[in-house]
């Protein structure tokens, strides 16, 4: 495992790359975080570990203001996100012995996972949001962050969840984005995995989503939740069973 930082208009993304030993040449996927996240989370290194073991080398990293990238939180929005994640692409696209790209995001990271499908869709052989978060831009223009609600005409600076605090620009530059182009721009394989009982991202998100993909596999998870919590066996399999034939 090498650890690391890729840089970023002169800030610091913590990365960790780890190679699959099956073979020199491979695929690698981006493995990211979602809201409040980290690389280190149970879900994601279960992730990892399917990947690795089915062939794929694996890039975590870490997005502005969270984990051990520089930055503050309350100060992150999608557009820093959007611009660290076609750093790491850039970045990634460098390494030797890489085949393929693939990437793959939760939460926020899945929402960032579809984003980047559209902007990059000539470089991803696929994209693998799970619970992807991608009603985040919508809310925002309806006045609404995460169950935190706010008049859209008027934003305040400072907006206050249970746990996160976020500047404004954070609801700003949200609703100026719209997913439904970049799903429209990405024709290849998608994977999404969702926890049919995610409370923070409801499951029918990601089945509109599925519905507007040309080439999208869904997989929903009973009595998972939005880290597939107690889940992780069946959220691997399903990892497992499209990689069959791809690597």
């Amino acid at each position: 495992m090498e650890e690391f930082y890729i840089d970023c208009d002169g800030y610091r993304l913590h990365a960790k790359l780890e190679r699959t030993e099956k073979k020199k040449r491979s695929p690698l996927c981006i493995l990211i975080h979602g809201f409040t996240g980290d690389m280190e989370e149970d879900h994601l290194l279960a992730v990892r570990d399917v990947m690795i073991e089915a062939g794929l080398s694996v890039l975590r990293v870490e997005m502005y203001g969270h984990g051990g990238s520089d930055g503050k939180f309350e100060d992150h929005t999608l557009y820093k996100w959007i611009t660290n994640a076609l750093a790491v692409i850039r970045y990634a696209k460098t390494l030797e012995n890489v085949s393929d790209l693939y990437l793959c995001g939760h939460s926020q990271g899945g929402l960032l996972t579809m984003l980047l499908g559209g902007m990059c869709a000539d470089e991803l052989k696929a994209i693998i949001p799970l619970s992807p978060a991608w009603m985040i831009p919508e809310d925002a223009r309806r006045g609404s962050l995460l169950g935190v609600e706010f008049d859209p005409e008027h934003i305040p600076d400072r907006l206050q969840g249970d746990d996160w605090e976020l500047s404004g620009d954070y609801i700003r530059v949200a609703r100026e984005i719209h997913v439904e182009d970049e799903i429209a721009r990405y024709t290849g394989p998608v994977l999404i995995i969702h926890g049919v009982e995610d409370e923070t991202v409801p499951y029918s998100v990601a089945d509109a989503a599925f519905k507007m993909y040309d080439n999208a596999k869904l997989v929903p998870i009973p009595g998972a939740g939005h880290c597939f919590e107690g889940h992780l066996e069946e959220l691997s399999h399903a990892l497992k069973n499209f990689f069959v034939g791809r690597v």
